[in-house]
């Protein structure tokens, strides 16, 4: 069925679920790839509320095996978090060999939210800007292959989406008071991401930004771009034949009336 995405988006139709096919097929090549191969690839994924991250992330990992392509999405610090050096917490969700792990925001959240709400101090948020690009060389020098997204959504697409939220009871636990308070704070995160660029958008490690006014052209172009990113070749998919199951005639199973199943109520 032929779909033009259901946000703001005036763009030609396209068939989404056919490119997404396409498109997780070459992600199960690429998993494959990792795999063999022993990379380690790290894919962060930032951007305002509401921008399509999270949607993006469900696509990327729908046709992948969890046990390669993990998802971190780390809550506040606990006590002791707060005294460990900052980047610590997310160093040992970092891959080993033949892993991918896509951060659902990452320690760029110094840059943005506590910079912005007042959850670090000057000094420690000045250090970050100073420290994070030699951390993330520091990644890469060390074999990973690190790539950063930044979701860019309008604020009058954030607002639609917010209220579409608001009124829909599936999507309202997505809403939190700390949205409400970002709401009110656009411009201090608009000057908090620019200056974030302009430290963090380096060449060894550069921000890709993602137009996130149309989710599914959002969530085919980033998972199209990620595939274009890291050199992959297609693998060999070899045939599986299902044995023939034993004869069980030597071993007589208990009724089936031993056994508790729950109701069929569909």
């Amino acid at each position: 069925m032929k779909s033009s995405g259901s946000d703001t988006s005036k763009n030609k139709t396209f068939d989404y679920d056919k490119e997404l096919g396409k498109l997780h097929i070459e992600l199960v090549h690429l998993q494959e790839w990792v795999k063999s191969q022993g990379l380690k690839v790290v894919i962060i994924f930032e951007g305002r509320d509401a921008s399509g991250k999270g949607g993006t992330i469900k696509r990327f990992t729908e046709p992948l095996n969890p046990r390669v392509c993990k998802v971190v999405a780390l809550g506040v610090p606990t006590e002791k978090e707060k005294t460990q050096w900052y980047f610590q917490r997310y160093v040992e969700h970092l891959p080993h060999a033949g892993q991918i792990v896509l951060f659902d925001r990452s320690w760029y959240n110094r840059a943005g939210v506590e910079k912005v709400m007042g959850f670090c101090t000057e000094k420690e948020y000045r250090e970050f800007l100073r420290s994070c690009p030699e951390f993330e060389r520091m990644l890469v020098r060390s074999g990973i292959i690190l790539l950063k997204y930044w979701f860019s959504v309008s604020d009058e697409e954030q607002e639609r989406r917010f209220k579409n939220r608001i009124k829909n009871p599936l999507k309202r636990w997505k809403f939190s008071p700390m949205d409400v308070e970002s709401r009110s704070r656009w411009l201090e995160y608009s000057r908090a991401k620019d200056v974030m660029f302009a430290h963090t958008d380096t060449k060894q490690v550069p921000w890709y930004v993602v137009n996130s006014d149309n989710k599914k052209k959002a969530r085919l172009n980033c998972i199209s771009h990620v595939l274009s990113k890291i050199p992959y070749q297609r693998m060999k998919i070899e045939p599986i034949e299902l044995p023939e199951l034993p004869d069980d005639h030597a071993y007589v199973r208990p009724p089936m009336d031993y056994q508790t199943f729950i109701p069929e109520k569909y």
